[in-house]
Formats: structure tokens, C-alpha cells, sequence
């Protein structure tokens, strides 16, 4: 029988001190806040204790951050989305940015099984003096234990309304997207690092942003497969192509806290779930 979880999280700034409310239906919830940083800055886990999707399984994540807090979300694993006989499995989420609050939505990998029918879908509305930095993670198949992705289809939606949308479709059968030098070059991870503002962040911070990404990407393995790009003046974002889900994601975390360095003025300060 498919399963729905539905997770609304809250931000608050309360007497300096971002707090974190929420309620849910079925198995979505977080954990414990932290505050590792001091009071302004509230981390979170977000759980999902059957640990993955199958067909017609739905979660719905929906955050939101009220003026002058600052939330941050991981995840303890990997989303995994398993083999389906037919029914497409659903990650939906939603996030929205009051004035001038910061949003860290940082989850692990999605993993995409054989055979998996799986859509994941982000929605980010930000209002002005808000921002919100972000990454996506998708890895096609288990390589390390042999499993190909050779049937299934995964539907990625990245999406700032009126401002940027990415949305790409990742069918095991097309072999030309999966194999060529212009689609995944025979990868299994697809990776993106985002960063967006609700007003324009004037060239000077765009190009701090750009610069800060590029210097790290230059001296890593996967410099070849990552590039940086500001499509607008409200987002820059990194995308990288990597054989498997690691250095992918190290790539990431060291362009993430250049970024908190470089635009927020804040030390990297990794989730503490992240060293377990």
C-alpha cells in the first residue's frame, strides 16, 4: 500500500533566537534543533524512518522562514527511490522566504534505483533581502555494489518561480543522454550547488560568488565536469558531472563554505550529522 508523509516546518525569530515548530502526517519529521553557531542560526534533520520511496509513495516537505531567521535542513542519508513496477514515487518541496531570512537546504543524495519511476521537485519562493543556498544530488544506480541504472526514469524540477527553472528527465533507456560527451559523458552522479536572492546581488557579490566556486573547482579531481554560471542576477549556481556520489559532494561542501565565507560572513560550521 503507497504511503503519504507531509512535513510543514516552521521558522521563527524569537528574541534573537531562530526556533524551529513543526507538525506532520505518517513518517516525515525532524529531529532535535541544534545551535552550533549560537542562537540565530537553527540546524535541522529531517527523518524519514522506512528510509526510501517505492511506487506511489508521496512526501510532501513544506518550509518556511519568517523575516530575519535563519533555518538550516540536512538529511541523516540518502533519499532512495526504489524499483517500481509502474507507479512513479514523489518527493515534492516547497520553500518559502520571508524578508531578509537565510535558508540552507542542504539534503543528501537522491539515489535512483533500477528501475525506479521517481519525480523530485523543489519549489523555492524568496522574498526580497531573502536568500537561500541549496544543492541536489542525484546518483543513478549503486555502482559500488554493481547495480546499473538500466531501466527507470527519474524527473528532476528545480524551480524559482518567474526567475529559474531547471527541469530534466533522465530516462534509463536513452542511451545518447546516459553515454555521449554532450549529456552525462557515462556518469552516475548529476550535482548542483545554488545560491539565490530575492533582489539582485549587484555584480560585486555575483562575481565574489563566482570566483570563490571556480578557485576550488580548479585545483579538484572533477574540474573537467564542474563549471559555474550566474544565469541572472539572483542566481549563481555550480553543476558538476562525477563518476560516483563523493567527490561530488566534497566538491560541494567546500564550495558551500566558501560561499557562507565569501557572501555571509559565517564560518562553514558542517552539520554535525555530516561527521557520524
Amino acid at each position: 500500500m503507497p504511503w503519504y508523509a507531509r512535513l510543514q516546518l516552521n521558522y521563527t525569530l524569537e528574541n534573537a533566537r531562530t526556533v524551529a515548530r513543526f507538525e506532520h502526517d505518517g513518517p516525515l519529521r525532524i529531529l532535535q534543533s541544534l545551535y552550533p553557531e549560537g542562537d540565530g542560526i537553527c540546524h535541522n534533520v529531517l527523518v524519514h524512518p522506512p528510509g526510501g520511496l517505492v511506487g506511489g509513495d508521496t512526501l510532501d516537505i513544506t518550509a518556511s522562514v519568517g523575516p530575519g531567521a535563519h533555518g538550516l535542513v540536512t538529511t541523516p542519508g540518502a533519499t532512495r527511490f526504489y524499483r517500481s513496477t509502474g507507479e512513479r514515487a514523489l518527493q515534492r518541496t516547497h520553500l518559502s522566504l520571508e524578508e531578509n531570512s537565510r535558508l540552507e537546504w542542504l539534503p543528501l543524495e537522491s539515489l535512483c534505483y533500477n528501475a525506479c519511476q521517481a519525480e523530485n521537485h523543489l519549489t523555492i519562493n524568496i522574498a526580497p533581502g531573502a536568500e537561500c543556498m541549496g544543492w541536489d544530488v542525484t546518483a543513478l544506480g549503486l555502482p559500488h555494489a554493481g547495480q546499473a541504472f538500466d531501466t527507470g526514469r527519474f524527473v528532476q524540477h528545480i524551480e524559482v518561480p518567474g526567475l529559474w527553472l531547471e527541469r530534466g528527465v533522465i530516462d534509463a533507456a536513452d542511451r545518447r543522454l546516459l553515454q555521449s560527451p554532450l549529456g552525462l559523458a557515462g556518469h552516475h552522479c548529476v550535482a548542483s550547488l545554488f545560491l539565490t536572492t530575492g533582489a539582485p546581488m549587484g555584480k560585486a557579490r555575483r562575481d565574489a560568488a563566482l570566483d570563490a566556486a571556480r578557485a576550488l573547482m580548479d585545483t579538484h579531481a572533477l574540474k573537467a565536469t564542474a563549471g559555474a554560471t550566474s544565469p541572472n542576477g539572483q542566481v549563481v549556481v555550480l553543476r558538476v558531472l562525477a563518476p560516483q556520489v563523493e567527490p561530488a559532494m566534497q566538491l560541494l561542501k567546500q564550495v558551500r563554505s566558501a560561499w557562507r565565507a565569501a557572501l555571509w560572513q559565517l564560518d562553514a560550521a558542517p552539520p554535525r550529522i555530516w561527521s557520524m
